[in-house]
Parts: C-alpha cells; structure tokens; sequence
C-alpha cells in the first residue's frame, strides 16, 4: 500500500488502492450475495490489508451492499472514507434506470444514511445517465448537481462527486459546488479521459476509473497476457498497476467477493514496472 502513497478524497487521504463493494451483491448486481458471510469477511479483510476507500452505492442490491457494509464494518474506523452514489435505480427486472428527479435524489441520499447507518456521509457521486446510460453523453447537469449541494449545505453530505461525465459536465459541475471526484471508465485500453486525468491532478481531484479491464480487443489482451506472463503476475494486477502509475491522483476501486482473490487484488500494490513495461502497456490502446 506504502509504494504509491495516499492521495486526497474529500477531508481525508486514502491509499490509492481502495476496494469496490459491487460484487457483494448477488448475481447482476441483484438480490442478496449466495454467502453473507463471506461478503462480510471480504470486507474485514479488505480494512485489514490496509484498505480505507471503499465505493458502493444504495442500488446495488438493492440495499443490500450497504446493509451487507454496516454489519461487517459499523461503528467504522476513523480514517474509512465510504463513497457512494445516486442517479439510478433498480427495476423489478433488475434493470438500471434513471434516476435523477429532485426526490428520487434526496431519497437515494436518506436510503444510503439509513442502510450505512451514518449521518452524514462522506462522498456522494452523482451517476449521469444521459443517452443510453452506458458511458458519458452531453447535457446539462446543473439540476441535479445542484440538489447535491442543497443536500450538502443541509449536513447530510460531505463532499461531491460524479460518475459517468463528461468534461463540459464536470466543469459546469465546479461552478456549482466543489468537486472532490470523478468516476469513469478508463483503463490500458480505453484512454479517453487521459486529458482529464491530467487537469484533474492539476487541482487536486481525484479520478477515480473502473472496468480496468472492460473492453480490451484480442490483440490488446494477448499483450496484457504476455506482460503479466513475464512479471509472474495476473493481467488483473498489470492493469492495476499500470493505473497506479499512470498519475498519482488516480484512485482505485477493484471489486470481488472472493478473499483469495481480493488478496491477489491487492498485491498489485507491491508490483513495480520497469520503464519498458511500461511503454509496452502504453502502446496498448493504440491496438484496439
């Protein structure tokens, strides 16, 4: 954890490498875990391998990552910054809809309060979901970032951030309120957010990508495989690696509900890659 330092999230520094609580919910994202209990051990584990950032969100499950984080975790540790995010919900067929009217916000943010079992929580994420909901589209935020900051001046929230944005959405966004975070899908193959990641270390904001191996083509994946192959190390933990180095204000949220696996997880942080490795995993993207 100690090799790539800490860097700021909302009022607290977070080691860099953090942990995602999606997968704590059942098959889709949907229902309850097969195994509580496991769920619930993954977690302690997660804190006692030095984790102290972990995403989640109200509508996985629904409820039930939250409710699973607050029997494993409550009374939380001092220095655990817990990050979660509104903008969507869950339909009877486990669809993801939007959710972004001034209600359907403030109720997301009283359903994480109660299921956390918190007052007041650290980092909100305001999920975009414009077009298709499945990766950033343009349009007007303002309505929506603006109940967050209602909600923030009222003590119910810390500190802002956003998921599934573009730039023009994360600079209207900071003429609202401050920005403390910026979720989107961003890894060795898909670098479309590489100009942001730089003017967002500029000020300070964290970036904060997942998928970090979503989408990779054939050839892109035979050369992971390869790196990894070389390093004695699973294509998981190159990709997590090489995010570590790619700038110091990138935050990472890798999920699972396997502690083996999220011990092979956190091992990334102890891998370092030489400067050829890391122009070989650079030229990745321009092979999709």
């Amino acid at each position: 954890m100690t090799q790539y330092g800490t860097f700021s999230l909302g009022s607290q520094f977070v080691n860099r490498l953090g942990y995602g609580a999606m997968q704590l919910a059942g098959p889709g994202v949907f229902g309850p875990p097969k195994d509580r209990h496991a769920a619930i051990s993954v977690l302690r584990e997660a804190l006692e391998l030095g984790v102290n950032h972990i995403d989640t969100s109200d509508f996985y499950g629904p409820h039930v990552t939250n409710q699973i984080i607050r029997e494993a975790l409550h009374p939380y540790a001092d220095d655990l910054t817990i990050v979660t995010k509104i903008g969507a919900r869950r339909g009877d067929d486990a669809s993801w809809l939007p959710a972004f009217s001034p209600e359907e916000l403030k109720q997301a943010v009283h359903d994480n309060l109660r299921n956390l079992g918190l007052d007041v929580l650290d980092v909100v994420n305001m999920r975009v979901m414009i077009g298709d909901g499945h990766g950033p589209g343009e349009g007007s935020i303002e309505a929506s970032v603006s109940v967050l900051a209602e909600l923030q001046q009222q003590g119910l929230v810390k500190h802002i951030g956003l998921s599934n944005v573009t730039p023009t959405q994360v600079a209207e966004a900071r003429k609202i309120a401050p920005i403390v975070c910026v979720q989107n899908e961003y890894n060795i193959a898909h670098r479309g957010d590489d100009a942001l990641i730089d003017a967002l270390a500029r000020d300070g904001i964290a970036y904060v990508p997942f998928f970090p191996l979503g989408g990779f083509s054939p050839l892109q994946s035979s050369t992971l495989n390869e790196v990894a192959h070389s390093l004695g190390a699973t294509p998981m933990q190159v990709a997590l690696a090489w995010l570590l180095h790619r700038s110091p204000n990138i935050l990472l949220i890798p999920g699972t509900s396997s502690v083996a696996h999220l011990r092979e997880n956190m091992a990334a942080a102890e891998l370092t890659l030489s400067a050829e490795t890391l122009a070989t995993l650079d030229g990745i993207a321009a092979k999709g």
